[in-house]
């Protein structure tokens, strides 16, 4: 199953809805979301700067990626940036393919 970076940034409103359930509460939440779309939380980290959330997810395909983070960014107290990651071998594969191009002007 495809690797996803999860980055996620609180609104105010999503901030005090942290101060009133805490950390543990909402990583529950969301290993429960990803596991109800199929899928498994690897990791998730709290951290300061202008990322609230760090977390590392395994979805089925794109579309239950997608469909998380449309489902999580409709509500509007926390903006999900999703980030596809890829492992060492899937590179490995790509670097063996050849793919004719021709650049601008050439």
């Amino acid at each position: 199953m495809p690797l996803y970076l999860l980055q996620a940034t609180y609104t105010a409103e999503g901030t005090k809805g942290l101060m009133k359930d805490g950390g543990t509460k909402r990583k529950q939440a969301v290993s429960q979301m990803v596991e109800k779309a199929g899928g498994k939380l690897h990791s998730f980290y709290y951290a300061l700067g202008e990322t609230d959330v760090f977390s590392v997810v395994e979805f089925p395909d794109h579309a239950t990626a997608l469909a998380v983070s449309v489902a999580v960014n409709s509500v509007g107290v926390v903006h999900l940036r999703s980030t596809v990651l890829l492992l060492p071998e899937e590179v490995d594969a790509a670097t063996k393919k050849s793919i004719p191009y021709r650049p601008p002007g050439a």
